[in-house]
């Protein structure tokens, strides 16, 4: 056994595509090793900007030997078979073997060593690599079949114990020489061997295990920051990023002038993160302070003192730039700003920007009026409590100061402005502050705090784990801008297809139905969607339209309302299952139909799950189905009257029978020909006691849904479990006769439609 190493070395490779480099160079490794037979111990990859290094322990020296056999023809075949297989194989017929009446061929492969398969193997893996972005270089990049590396490859390190494997690809041969540090070591390093290759490779200034260097720039920026008084704001992917940067990283902390201060501080974090990958630091009081920690990837003889003022000049250039904006931006109101709005397209087919902002404004004042988003905020009643489908808690939404006719206003105003700013300056060099840079705008003209919040938080939810705003004013516009997002796109038909969603159509369903489950917002869907479809309509159909256009458009409504609420379901079956709902209760409850309050949908289920995890739950369920399972081998059809309260059954026919009522003693025999066969014999107990009991627990049930206490309809449903399992024991359903097995079956199928009216059992598994 030996180990073997691999150094792939070139200029410096991005940062952010080293990670993805690692895990391919390992990938076509152990693919060349299968394909031979080989298999290794440990695999370890590393990776520097200038080279990417593979080390595989416990290489056998060899293949082993291996026979091959291929099946020929039958041994009655033709002889022109024979022949033809004899001339594929290359063999003679003496040569081959016979087994069951088919000649096969067997071929004896000796084993190979390990370094000529690795040999061959080195340039197959080069020339595959799958680099996102590559090139070719010098005279052979003439061709279109030179060799294509992310920077022109410079060396080849490929050693199998102490031996080197030879190999050559595009003029580069391996040998057993590298590089140590650019800066710090001149001329080539040996390397030995696997075992001391990363050793070597720190005496010269060069640590190659990312993880390490990373482990250096994570603790040596906060010890800097920590040696000023100050605390580094932590960011692990400028962590990954410097690392991949550096061979020696050197974190060193500098300070830009406090004037820049003023600037909005997500901007300065931006500026500096981005552009420099700088860290920034707050002080003791958590507020942002006039330093960075930059990474070098030298030990500097004067201590970094030079490197740290580059960098701090660097930086004041692009921090001016942003004051500028920030200074300029002040200058125009928002509602002056949103003016240009008209100039920038939405999508083709759904007008402009300034035409998107007409209909959320119109939409987050009705969804005000309408009474889904209000003042006080969320009631806090058990049933809306007990829905949220967020990881997060449900919590009290912060109550509006100011009356239901002033929040319309407000969010009217909000949803207006809350698009402003992508016309600014600031947002123009910067699109990751789109929103944000709305709400310091908002706020430095002297707009209400609820107004510029909104217009700062209207983006959010954008994706899993993000705060979900709980303001009133936010929320209507937060909710009104999805709700056209998604609509519009449907009305369009430019839904998403498989793994293809390019105007993120799911994550703004998601944030909706986060909206709406966090706050507890009681609205009909297909309201909602109707009332956001009259905002397209009112635009597009009061132009000069041809009537095919508008027939095409009028389809597209239609398709709205039949395809975005199945959206919406398939994306909260998600949603619940990633917060822990059993899949199988969600279809349950899905199942029933006809609900558009995502609120009440959610809390069936949650109190559905509550439910089938007691003991009362789980013989409720055993009950329903073997009930069902009888009903359904006796073929008896569901029968749509049979919640009914008093006898729970009804004519086969379907019709009640007006004879059951009559008082007239002269006709209670005629009566008794035309009633049901139930009536005709005395119920055992048991079965008496089922009925009972759904007579009792069909209207609580009832009763309870449309309170919305579904802790108590499961509650009634608990009732019934003791009586149906004494309806089983004791009762026999298919009795000898026809009359009682006939009203015995009816009183199963009541069973089944009580137990429906919360959620459709058979969906639930176990």
């Amino acid at each position: 056994m030996s180990d073997f190493l691999l150094e792939l070395r070139s200029e410096e490779i991005p940062a952010r595509m080293q990670a993805g480099a690692r895990a391919d160079l390992e990938k076509l490794f152990r693919k060349q090793l299968d394909a031979a037979g080989l298999k290794a111990g440990e695999i370890t990859v590393w990776s520097t900007p200038r080279r990417l290094a593979l080390i595989a322990r416990d290489l056998p020296l060899a293949t082993e030997a291996v026979s091959e056999e291929t099946k020929g023809p039958k041994t009655s075949a033709p002889e022109q078979a024979l022949e033809g297989f004899l001339r594929k194989t290359g063999l003679t017929k003496d040569q081959l073997t016979e087994h069951d009446g088919v000649w096969f061929a067997i071929t004896e492969k000796p084993g190979r060593a390990t370094r000529d398969v690795l040999a061959e193997a080195i340039p197959a893996i080069i020339r595959a690599f799958p680099w996102p972005k590559s090139q070719r270089w010098g005279a052979a990049s003439l061709s279109t079949e030179s060799l294509r590396w992310v920077r022109p490859l410079s060396g080849i390190v490929a050693i199998l114990g102490e031996d080197l494997v030879e190999c050559e690809i595009g003029g580069v041969k391996s040998g057993y020489a590298t590089l140590g540090h650019r800066f710090h070591h001149a001329g080539e390093i040996t390397i030995g061997s696997a075992n001391d290759y990363a050793e070597k490779l720190r005496a010269c200034h060069v640590i190659v295990d990312h993880v390490e260097r990373e482990a250096m720039v994570r603790e040596k920026a906060k010890a800097a920051a920590e040696a000023a008084g100050l605390v580094l704001v932590e960011d692990e992917g400028l962590v990954i990023e410097n690392a991949g940067l550096t061979e020696w990283p050197v974190p060193l902390l500098g300070r830009f002038d406090e004037a820049f201060l003023d600037v909005p501080p997500e901007v300065i974090q931006l500026t500096a993160r981005v552009n420099q990958k700088y860290f920034i630091c707050r002080d003791s009081a958590g507020k942002l302070a006039n330093a960075f920690v930059c990474t070098a990837n030298i030990e500097a003889k004067d201590g970094g003192a030079a490197i740290v003022d580059g960098n701090r000049k660097v930086l004041a250039a692009r921090l001016s730039d942003a004051r500028f904006f920030w200074e300029q931006d002040k200058k125009k109101p928002l509602a002056e700003q949103a003016q240009k709005l008209s100039r920038i397209t939405f999508h083709e087919k759904l007008g402009t920007v300034a035409d998107k902002v007409e209909r959320v404004a119109k939409l987050a004042r009705w969804l005000v009026e309408e009474g889904v988003v209000t003042p006080q905020g969320n009631t806090g009643s058990p049933a809306k409590a007990g829905a949220s489908g967020s990881s997060a808690q449900p919590h009290e939404i912060p109550a509006f100061a100011g009356t239901q006719q002033e929040l319309a206003d407000q969010a009217e105003l909000a949803a207006r402005l809350c698009k402003a700013d992508l016309v600014t300056e600031m947002v123009g060099e910067f699109p990751e502050l789109q929103g944000l840079m709305g709400g310091y705008y908002a706020r430095a003209e002297g707009l209400p705090d609820a107004v510029a919040d909104a217009i700062r938080d209207h983006y959010k939810p954008v994706g899993q784990g993000d705060d979900v705003p709980t303001a009133p004013v936010t929320v209507a516009v937060a909710l009104a801008d999805k709700l056209d997002t998604l609509v519009g796109f449907f009305l369009i038909d430019q839904r998403p297809t498989g793994s293809r969603d390019p105007f993120a159509l799911r994550r703004a369903a998601i944030g909706v139905l986060e909206l709406l489950n966090r706050g507890s917002l009681r609205v009909s869907m297909w309201e909602a969607i109707a009332k956001s479809l009259a905002g397209f309509t009112k635009q597009q159909v009061s132009g000069e339209m041809p009537e095919a256009a508008y027939d095409v458009y009028q389809a597209g409504q239609k398709a709205v309302f039949t395809t975005l609420p199945d959206f919406f379901a398939d994306r909260l079956k998600v949603q619940q299952r990633e917060a822990g709902v059993r899949h199988d209760l969600i279809d349950a409850v899905f199942a029933l139909g006809g609900e558009d309050d995502l609120v009440r949908l959610l809390a069936r289920v949650h109190a559905l799950q509550a439910f089938v995890g007691t003991e009362d739950g789980t013989n409720l369920l055993a009950g329903y189905k073997r009930a069902a399972n009888i009903l359904k081998k006796e073929g008896f059809t569901a029968n749509p009257n049979a919640g009914s309260e008093g006898e729970g059954v009804v004519p086969p026919t379907g019709e009640e029978d007006p004879l059951v009522l009559v008082d007239d003693p002269a006709l209670k025999g005629v009566a008794a020909q035309f009633s049901h066969p139930e009536c005709n014999y005395t119920r055992e107990p048991a079965e008496q006691a089922l009925v009972d009991a759904l007579n009792s627990a069909e209207p609580q049930a009832a009763g309870a849904i449309a309170a919305e206490d579904l802790t108590a309809a499961m509650a009634a449903l608990a009732s019934l479990r003791a009586p149906i399992d004494a309806f089983f024991d004791q009762v026999t359903v298919n009795d000898a006769d026809a009359n009682k097995r006939s009203s015995r079956l009816a009183l199963l199928d009541r069973f089944r439609a009580a137990v429906h009216k919360v959620a459709d059992f058979s969906r639930i598994e176990g």
